[in-house]
Parts: C-alpha cells; sequence; structure tokens
C-alpha cells in the first residue's frame, strides 16, 4: 500500500472516487478528532475521537473506523500559525501522514486549519452545549469544521 499525499486540493480531487465519503481528521497530541463527509461530499458531521496512545494502535483504530464506513479520501486539518509560517505542530502532522501512506492507500490533502477550534467552540456554545459535552465533542466538531471547508473547495472545482 501507498497512498499519495497531495499539496493541492483539485490534484487530490481527481484520484477520490466516486460517491464514497470523506474523512476529515483534526490531529492532536492526545486525540485525533474524525468527521465524515456524505457521499455526495456536500456536508460534513462529527463522527469520533480516537484518545492518541501510539502510532500503531492510532493508525489501526483510525483505518478500522474509514474502513466501516468506506471512505474514500482523507482531509487532514493543518495547523499552520496565524501568520500561515509551519511550525512544530504541521511538521507533527505531516510526519503523520507520511506514516500513514505506509498502512493505506486512500489519498490524503492538506487542509489549513488555522481557527478551526475557535470555530467549533462557537458552534457548540450556540448550540447550548455544556461544558463537559463540548470537551468530549470539539475534536471531533473541529475535523467537520476542517472538512466542510476542503467540501466547499471541491465543490467549486
Amino acid at each position: 500500500m501507498s497512498a499519495t499525499i497531495f499539496d493541492d486540493v483539485a490534484e487530490f480531487k481527481a484520484t477520490l472516487p466516486p460517491m464514497r465519503p470523506l474523512a476529515g481528521l483534526d490531529f492532536g497530541d492526545k486525540t485525533i478528532g474524525v468527521a465524515l463527509s456524505d457521499r455526495l461530499w456536500g456536508v460534513a458531521s462529527s463522527l469520533d475521537t480516537i484518545r492518541r496512545k501510539k502510532f500503531t494502535l492510532d493508525a489501526e483504530a483510525l483505518l478500522a473506523l474509514l474502513g466501516k464506513h468506506e471512505v474514500g479520501g482523507i482531509v487532514l486539518g493543518l495547523p499552520r500559525n496565524m501568520d500561515g509560517s509551519e511550525g512544530p505542530r504541521c511538521q507533527k502532522t505531516r510526519a503523520f501522514a507520511r506514516n500513514l501512506t505506509a498502512l493505506t492507500d486512500l489519498p490524503i490533502t492538506f487542509w489549513d486549519e488555522r481557527l478551526s477550534t475557535v470555530a467549533a467552540e462557537r458552534a457548540m456554545l450556540e448550540a447550548d452545549m455544556s461544558r463537559a459535552k463540548r470537551a468530549a465533542k470539539i475534536d471531533q466538531v473541529a475535523a467537520a469544521v476542517i472538512l466542510q471547508g476542503a467540501l466547499d473547495r471541491l465543490g467549486y472545482l
């Protein structure tokens, strides 16, 4: 297996199988938030949060979840700095993507995730979620925000 990582979303779209949902990932030090699109790539919905242990176990849990939902591609949030530069968190995210390519043939692209957690928090506050529920769901809702941004872009291509 050898997935391809695309920095260009248009190139990513050209490799996607039709009528299969996309997964959005909010990759963090402690968790991986997972979101899923519909099969028409119109709407992103939060799906799950994977508690990180070590790469092998994280990847196994993630790929099992993506396989269960017949995912056709992965959109991975890229945590750029506010000035657009890439710091240590971007390096960790890119390393995770590279390591994942050895285990799957799903195409992977990155999506700028600046302020995705802020947008997710705001959405949950507007939905009047309790603090405990927000803490439990923040990563998967952030993943949905990331994925929705990519889906909106894909719709214009």
